[in-house]
């Protein structure tokens, strides 16, 4: 018998790489989302017909309920993503982050399974040189991580479920985003040739916007292995600091020009290196490298010429 796997905020960013990825392995997919930035990316989805849409709000119970019916995996995507968004509208970003996520965990029988993506943002500011594991502290320093993080541990507490905990993600999707970090800097290198760069230091840890879908798949072909726990999401050989991420982004497009403010700084201080060895031991490996997301990129901004697909105005 198939599974049947509900999506939240399906046709974001994430959903409209990962529902397609889904269908393709022959499961039901059903997307309950808003569309709030009016994205028609899961068009080409319709004509296959174990795909469902419900268009409603996941805060709300009886479109929830609706969506939960048939069933048998639940992938939260819906959120407020990015510290930038959460603090220009903080109430939504509560609301949606954390309370939808504990509203879909009382109304969810214990039967469904429940896959969600966090954020490693959740570890602020690390130990310099020391990698961030599972168990290091979290130590959010935005609303959005500090949202993510307590809806993370309401999923954790209810047991029989799985967290990820994404690197900053990359690479084209349907709904696009061009204001993730690799993105833009891309975006602008192509359009631009050139940035600034504040806190050019501070280091992150990325993941291919198609390996995250992997992820989510290899979770759901190995539930019972790795159920309980979270797991870091990203490229163990991309910690990278945002001047090592220019250069290599110069390396793809050499007339790219990168400099770093004196004097100015990003409200966003996350600044960690990460450890994904966990979910590697699990047997997942990704796919997409970031010279390869950087190649895509370039390849999709020569048809992309505008901003709307930013998630801030």
């Amino acid at each position: 018998m198939t599974a049947n796997v509900l999506l939240t905020g399906g046709a974001g960013y994430l959903g409209s790489v990962l529902a397609p990825a889904l269908l393709d392995r022959g499961f039901h997919v059903t997307v309950l989302d808003n569309f709030t930035f009016q994205q028609d990316s899961l068009l080409a989805c319709c004509a296959n017909p174990r795909f469902s849409v419900i268009r409603g709000d996941a805060r709300d119970p009886d479109v929830l309920r609706r969506g939960l019916r048939h069933a048998d995996i639940v992938i939260p995507l819906a959120a407020l993503v990015g510290a930038p968004a959460c603090q220009a509208d903080q109430t939504n970003a509560r609301s949606l982050n954390l309370d939808a996520i504990k509203l879909l965990l009382s109304l969810r029988s214990p039967r469904q399974r429940v896959i969600y993506p966090t954020t490693n943002s959740g570890y602020g500011i690390g130990e310099k040189g020391k990698h961030c594991t599972e168990e290091s502290p979290l130590r959010p320093i935005s609303l959005y991580g500090v949202t993510k993080v307590e809806a993370e541990a309401a999923v954790l507490e209810v047991g029989d479920t799985i967290t990820f905990r994404l690197a900053t993600v990359f690479g084209m999707s349907p709904r696009m985003r061009i204001d993730l970090l690799v993105n833009d800097f891309v975006y602008r290198a192509v359009n631009d040739r050139t940035v600034v760069v504040f806190e050019g230091n501070a280091k992150r840890n990325y993941i291919h916007v198609r390996d995250v879908a992997r992820a989510f798949l290899h979770a759901i072909d190995n539930y019972h292995a790795m159920q309980g726990e979270p797991y870091n999401v990203g490229l163990s050989d991309a910690n990278l600091s945002k001047l090592e991420l220019c250069a290599k982004i110069k390396e793809h497009l050499p007339n790219f020009v990168y400099l770093e403010a004196p004097v100015g700084e990003d409200p966003d201080k996350r600044d960690y290196i990460v450890s994904n060895a966990k979910i590697e031991r699990t047997g997942f490996r990704p796919a997409h490298s970031l010279d390869m997301g950087i190649t895509e990129l370039r390849k999709g901004y020569e048809m992309l010429r505008n901003s709307r697909y930013g998630n801030v105005g």
